[in-house]
């Protein structure tokens, strides 16, 4: 059964390390996709995710452009962050391991997301919607996203380990309609 993402009540965030003591979270405001799966059958999920990486927002808009630029995502060049899932295993009862490619500035590398799956609901306005958390951690430089500064101090700016973070609404594909009516009223 297809599912769209309702952007409105989703989320794709990341996090990395700055200066190696702090934590710098940003999310991506544009992405969408298709997720298919059996409620009655977890293991046969399926998933595509587009995100805009211009989209990007750390809440500084300076830091913003850097992002974007060759130094990091060259979104310029590399209009899309895409992931597509290319199989799923149990691992537990409302948990899953979603393998999947992640392409990042041109380049495809496998990962693994850590999703939950949150159940279904029907909405007061008749959609039906199905909600799945997931996470995951990558290595940066996989992806040929190489820049850095040395600190005066000892170690680097920007560290290599991104955590990635992803809250995904969907209703139901024949849905979307009604939804759309129901995602401006509230």
């Amino acid at each position: 059964m297809a599912w769209k993402i309702d952007p409105t009540h989703s989320r794709v965030e990341f996090s990395v390390r700055h200066m190696m003591i702090s934590n710098v979270r940003g999310h991506f405001d544009r992405f969408d996709g298709m997720v298919d799966f059996d409620p009655n059958d977890l293991t046969t999920l399926r998933v595509e995710v587009s995100i805009d990486p211009t989209s990007i927002d750390t809440r500084e808009p300076q830091r913003d452009a850097h992002l974007r630029s060759n130094d990091f995502l060259g979104a310029e060049e590399h209009q899309k962050i895409t992931f597509r899932s290319t199989g799923v295993e149990k691992a537990g009862d409302q948990n899953l391991r979603v393998r999947g490619d992640l392409t990042i500035r041109g380049i495809t590398h496998p990962v693994v997301l850590d999703t939950e799956y949150a159940g279904i609901m029907t909405s007061p306005w008749g959609t039906t919607s199905a909600g799945f958390s997931a996470h995951t951690k990558i290595n940066r430089k996989d992806w040929g996203v190489e820049w850095n500064q040395a600190l005066e101090t000892g170690g680097v700016l920007v560290g290599e380990a991104v955590k990635i973070n992803i809250e995904l609404e969907l209703i139901k594909e024949n849905e979307t309609v009604a939804a759309d009516t129901e995602n401006a009223a509230s």
